[in-house]
């Protein structure tokens, strides 16, 4: 009963905040949101004096959602196989070599420079910690966040192609960040971990491809199951088994469910939609649903991460410490994309405008938050938790509010200059 009710005011909250969003403020839904979440956060905070029992009760409400289980474990499977149901096949072909090189290479590169960068720049402010304890932040903090991207690239008039780099790139990037994260976490930890080149590519077959084939399997069977019979409300409830049944099975197989609802998505989506049998108002039905589960748990995630203010101790102490942390991430976005741009022939050449979008349009997001909430007390965690948040809400709300207007602007300039 007590899940029951918080999720009823999680909906409630996300409903009121929605309308005082699309009345007012007209920002773009999810950030709409966590902004408005996070001024009534501000004011809590501010007002803890006057109205303590409202301010315990909405913290005791976040602190009741366990971000990394709900996310990692239910919430990023829904939204990952909405998002990838609605990429078409084609494009993604198009964009297949950068899309592996950015969600594998670059996400390497990217946690590798934002770790020595941190173990360098940290310690001038008086914060000592280990070098691998920088590389778990690294890890963490570079894959760029799905939920976010797709969520704001939608209406940010991003080209297309572009649009599907980015989008492939957040939605591949887990599998390779996963992997990363548990090799840095365990080795942070003092357990024995495997290092060896042969492995770690264990491990990252297991987890990536083994999620990969999986999710082949559960989206060709469930499109041939939409295929034989009729009616939008099976072809529903079949999608639903796909991605709750495929997380389980992901679980049990120790691969990684992510992955496996990219791959089911973007099967069932090119594939099972588009058979012969499945008329075009049950093909309607499936994208209306899908756009919908996608429209309400962004909505929920996206007020979680503003209300997870209220839970970071001492945020004001690691204000100096954030601000350099978003620099540093932006660096090692920059690099990441450049070199593999200036190394790799890829069949179509990045210009300089392709080269800056992509790296504004590298947003972070609540995959970050969770991972960060996973890890251990003893390892820095409110340091690093504090920073991540910083990285986020510089990313969601500044990148996400003016990657639209940097995409128009360099059009534009670009257009002038002919």
């Amino acid at each position: 009963m007590e899940l029951y009710y918080s999720f009823s005011a999680l909906i409630v909250l996300s409903a009121i905040f929605s309308y005082v969003n699309a009345r007012f403020l007209k920002l773009p839904a999810s950030i709409g949101i966590m902004v408005i979440a996070l001024i009534v956060s501000l004011g809590l905070i501010a007002t803890d004096s006057i109205f303590p029992k409202t301010f315990v009760r909405i913290t005791n409400l976040i602190a009741s959602v366990d971000l990394t289980e709900i996310l990692m474990g239910a919430m990023l499977n829904f939204l990952l196989f909405a998002g990838a149901i609605h990429l078409h096949l084609e494009d993604l072909k198009e964009q297949r070599m950068p899309v592996i090189i950015f969600s594998t290479v670059s996400v390497v590169i990217s946690t590798f420079v934002i770790g020595f960068l941190m173990f360098n720049i940290l310690p001038l402010l008086g914060m000592h910690i280990p070098l691998i304890q920088c590389l778990v932040f690294g890890a963490l903090i570079s894959p760029t966040d799905p939920i976010a991207v797709l969520g704001i690239l939608k209406q940010a008039g991003v080209p297309k192609s572009l649009e599907t780099k980015i989008a492939g790139e957040s939605l591949f990037n887990d599998g390779m960040a996963v992997v990363v994260f548990i090799l840095m976490l365990a080795l942070a930890r003092g357990e024995e971990v495997n290092t060896s080149f042969s492995g770690i590519s264990m491990l990252l077959a297991k987890e990536a491809l083994g999620g990969i084939a999986l999710g082949l399997v559960l989206g060709f069977v469930g499109s041939q199951m939409i295929y034989r019979v009729d009616g939008y409300n099976v072809h529903v409830l079949i999608t639903l088994a796909i991605v709750m049944g495929g997380h389980l099975a992901a679980q049990a197989m120790h691969m990684s469910g992510p992955l496996a609802m990219v791959a089911a998505g973007l099967v069932v989506g090119n594939y099972g939609k588009n058979l012969g049998g499945v008329s075009e108002t049950e093909r309607d039905y499936i994208d209306k649903f899908w756009e919908l589960v996608d429209e309400i748990l962004n909505a929920i995630l996206f007020l979680i991460i503003g209300f997870e203010l209220l839970l970071i101790p001492d945020l004001k102490q690691y204000s100096w410490a954030g601000l350099i942390t978003i620099a540093v991430v932006l660096f090692a976005r920059f690099v990441s994309i450049y070199i593999p741009v200036r190394l790799i022939p890829f069949k179509t050449k990045f210009g300089k405008k392709s080269i800056t979008i992509l790296i504004w349009g590298g947003l972070r997001g609540g995959v970050s938050i969770a991972l960060a909430l996973s890890i251990d007390q003893e390892l820095n965690k409110d340091l690093i938790l504090a920073v991540t948040y910083f990285v986020v809400l510089f990313s969601i709300i500044v990148q996400g509010l003016t990657v639209g207007k940097l995409t128009a602007k360099m059009t534009e300039n670009e257009e002038n200059n002919k």
